[in-house]
């Protein structure tokens, strides 16, 4: 393409994706993405739940550390991001939550109309082409199938019967009218294989001639005359280079996009200049405000069997992967998250404040810096996990080092608020709850994760500021508002005061969404890419 660019693209995630093949769409437009990563054609990357295998893979995941966090008991918590084409997408868990309708109201205060809940609604509807079928609220037709998980395993019927006699409805469509409920979700798969934003919108779109991706281009830093973004240098294949563009996107997430702006020279210009770099633009917000949910499992021994007993063993392995490898079918056609829901933790609340996920599986995950696995336990296992939906916990994203090569410092702040730890608090007590009802009760042999013992108040405290960590949904760290004290981009995703510069991805999330976060990251490519092009 050499230097004649319209639009330079950096990150191939959900929202580069999307954005990628909505800027190229009329053909006119010439547009360029870099990718860190490399190909997404993996085995395990196409595989659904092959994600287990990708989760501390390095070869296609950045696998950040955060600092050791005070509200984890002083763990520095484990944060998989996808280094890949499709970015997190391809390698995440596929489930497909728009969030709660009011969660774009709350966008709409922030960043006006064109983020609120009729121009979410709109943008779904042309996205999706969902396999439930077509409605007010779901879209079919669009680049994006989702399944409606009809491969249940024989644990969802009871836990959702025990999730309503603990006063939790059942819901068959938490993207419905109503989010609160229990019941599976939808993810994206097709056809067996997971549907990343790079299999359903950026390898179609690269059929055409004025879009090329470039993978192994690891962007150092955006460039600058005066305050106009004319490119961006990056390095691949160990050489330097430079590419110019009529206009530079930032869509590396949550914890790339900040750093690559600070590395530039646009952040807090006190710490920038510490750092030796010039500041192009003193920007305090860039890298704050940084939200994530927090969740914790609970596991509970089955006398039933579960998936551990097909996973565990090598002939189990084997019988499950030919089946999908011969049919596209059998538990690694789907996710992990067999059933899922959302409640809340007070009848007083709007709306639910708390996320669930029923998995026919249990695993130990390895904490303070230990050689993480995600295996089976050698026993028949059950894990009720949740999050919060909407923590008031803020953390931040900082550079660590002036080497673009090195990971910024990610200081998560998780449970750092009064609120957000007496709502978990309520929430592990639901957990207890929800398996104590008769159609789980008869299933289960014993609670292991944290077990009985655990009973105070203060001990389950402790056990959940030991056991929690992030979900993997960190947002709004170059959040979008109309205020430039508060915000880094405006409702059009120009970052305030520059030229040339956007930045479209979870960091330009205003709030963060009350649920799995790549739908809404993919919506704000969708959207992102039609205010770019007018339209």
């Amino acid at each position: 393409m050499g230097d004649d660019i319209d639009y330079v693209i950096v990150g191939s995630g959900s929202s580069g994706s999307v954005l990628a093949e909505r800027l190229s769409e009329d053909g006119r437009a010439r547009v360029l993405v870099l990718e860190a990563g490399g190909s997404d054609r993996r085995f395990f990357v196409h595989m659904p739940l092959g994600y287990g295998k990708l989760f501390y893979d390095p070869a296609v995941n950045w696998c950040y550390r955060t600092e050791p966090d005070p509200g984890l008991g002083g763990q520095a918590d484990f944060w998989p991001r996808g280094k890949v084409v499709g970015g997190s997408s391809s390698i995440n868990a596929m489930v497909w939550i728009r969030g709660h309708r009011s969660d774009y109201d709350d966008w709409e205060a922030a960043a006006g109309p064109a983020w609120g809940w009729d121009a979410a609604r709109r943008g779904y509807l042309a996205i999706e082409d969902n396999e439930a079928g077509g409605s007010e609220l779901r879209g079919t037709g669009g680049p994006l199938f989702i399944s409606a998980n009809r491969e249940q395993h024989p644990l969802v019927a009871p836990y959702v019967a025990a999730c309503a006699a603990a006063g939790i409805p059942a819901n068959p469509d938490f993207n419905g009218p109503e989010q609160e409920g229990a019941g599976s979700y939808q993810l994206t798969i097709k056809g067996g294989r997971r549907n990343s934003a790079a299999r359903a919108f950026l390898r179609p779109a690269l059929r055409r001639g004025n879009l090329e991706l470039r993978t192994g281009a690891h962007v150092t830093r955006v460039l600058f005359e005066g305050r106009r973004a004319v490119g961006v240098e990056y390095r691949q294949g160990g050489v330097m280079k430079v590419q110019r563009a009529r206009e530079v996107i930032l869509a590396g997430g949550a914890i790339n996009t900040p750093q690559i702006l600070m590395l530039s020279g646009v952040g807090p210009g006190a710490a920038l200049q510490a750092m030796g770099l010039p500041v192009v633009l003193d920007q305090p917000n860039v890298g704050a405000n940084l939200n994530d949910h927090q969740g914790i499992n609970y596991t509970w021994r089955m006398n039933v069997p579960t998936l551990n007993d097909v996973l565990r063993p090598w002939w189990g392995k084997a019988l499950v992967g030919a089946k999908w490898l011969l049919t596209g079918k059998g538990p690694l056609s789907v996710s992990i998250n067999h059933g899922g829901g959302f409640f809340r933790t007070s009848p007083e609340l709007a709306r639910p404040n708390m996320q669930l996920y029923m998995q026919a599986f249990s695993t130990l995950i390895p904490r303070n810096g230990e050689r993480p696995v995600l295996s089976p336990d050698p026993f028949s296992g059950m894990s009720l996990g949740l999050s919060n939906c909407r923590p008031t916990s803020r953390g931040r994203i900082e550079l660590a080092s002036p080497d673009p090569f090195a990971p910024p410092r990610i200081i998560a702040n998780a449970f750092s608020t009064e609120q957000d730890v007496a709502e978990m608090l309520l929430a592990v007590k639901t957990l207890r709850r929800i398996a104590a009802q008769a159609p789980l009760a008869r299933l289960i042999a014993e609670e292991l994760r944290p077990g009985p013992d655990v009973q105070s108040d203060a001990a389950l405290i402790e056990d959940f500021r030991a056991r929690s960590g992030t979900v993997f949904h960190p947002s709004c760290t170059a959040r979008m508002g109309t205020d430039p004290a508060t915000s880094v981009v405006d409702p059009a995703l120009r970052v305030h005061g520059l030229d040339g510069l956007r930045v479209c991805d979870a960091a330009a999330f205003p709030t963060l969404i009350g649920g799995n976060t790549n739908a809404p990251a993919i919506l704000m490519g969708w959207l992102g890419g039609r205010i770019m092009r007018g339209n």
